[in-house]
């Protein structure tokens, strides 16, 4: 029997109105007054990737847009988080990367798309370096989620991976605007990967918001992985190893932010990325009385949260 909340999980006026309430809250949160155009062009378009990711991998073995509904509401909960354009570009960049990778299934010769995936991780780590702690956990997850790990695919990766920064070494060895004065200047570059050796004992003080969210997203990513290893015998193989894929990165970003707060303003945008296909499937394919009624009550916390941290951040 279907109830309300799978109603409204197969709806097609569900993502309309997750993104008219998206989009509210990018108003109320300064789009036009903090002039935040470019995060705010990022964010629709991860929004738009994140259907395209859903369609093509079929995340959700009904018509559904929940994964990007639930996108929009965990992201626009965090709305603190949206003047960062570093967060915007690196929470694109991871989009792209998954979009392509997840297309290299069982395919280890899928050479092409494991190459621009990876420089889609190295425009990430260009804007952010500690993006490419995340590698090694990529090339685990190539070998065991996607099965398209092989030496060449390897190879593609780090090929991709380093193209960025040729762009960038081009960049900084150009004798602009005066080329009888030049001299070839790699200390920014330098300091760029220095910063991975860079470990705080202390975390930085953070708002109560900045708990909340956390919390929340933690909360509905763990109920969302224990429902999928309890029921995901219903879906196939493939996408088992898809939400095992995500599942894994929730884990291990959520904990990468415990132990490393400082990061939290980048990183939680990673977490809201993989979080969102095991927090829609869990209120796409639950049906019982208690979880509509925990649907209801999620639903409600979200938007108590969004409004707590719209008044407070």
């Amino acid at each position: 029997m279907k109830r309300p909340q799978n109603k409204i999980a197969e709806s097609g006026m569900t993502l309309p109105l997750a993104a008219a309430f998206g989009l509210a809250v990018w108003l109320l949160s300064g789009l036009t007054t903090q002039q935040l155009w470019l995060q705010f062009a990022c964010q629709v378009l991860s929004v738009y990737l994140l259907i395209e990711m859903s369609n093509q991998n079929a995340l959700l073995r009904v018509r559904s847009r929940m994964v990007s509904a639930t996108f929009i509401l965990i992201t626009s909960a965090a709305c603190f988080l949206f003047p960062s354009l570093t967060g915007a570009v690196v929470q694109l960049s991871f989009i792209v990367a998954f979009l392509l990778l997840f297309q290299t299934y069982q395919d280890p010769l899928a050479l092409g798309r494991v190459f621009y995936a990876f420089v889609a991780v190295g425009v990430g780590s260009l804007a952010y370096v500690h993006v490419l702690w995340y590698v090694p956990v990529l090339w685990v997850l190539m070998a065991t989620q996607l099965q398209s790990l092989s030496w060449r695919s390897a190879a593609a990766s780090l090929i991709g991976l380093a193209t960025p920064y040729w762009f960038a070494l081009i960049w900084l060895m150009t004798p602009l605007p005066h080329p009888e004065q030049w001299s070839p200047d790699l200390q920014p570059l330098a300091q760029h990967f220095s910063q991975l050796a860079l470990l705080r004992l202390q975390a930085p003080t953070f708002g109560l918001h900045y708990y909340i969210v956390f919390a929340l997203t933690a909360v509905l990513a763990a109920t969302g992985m224990v429902h999928f290893w309890n029921y995901g015998f219903e879906d196939k193989i493939r996408i088992r190893l898809l939400y095992g894929f995500f599942a894994t990165l929730t884990i291990g970003t959520l904990l990468f932010v415990a132990l490393q707060p400082q990061h939290y303003d980048v990183l939680m945008r990673v977490a809201f990325i993989c979080a969102s296909p095991l927090i829609a499937h869990v209120a796409t394919f639950t049906s019982s009385k208690l979880s509509n009624i925990l649907f209801f009550v999620a639903l409600a916390v979200i938007l108590a949260v969004t409004s707590f941290v719209m008044l407070n951040a």
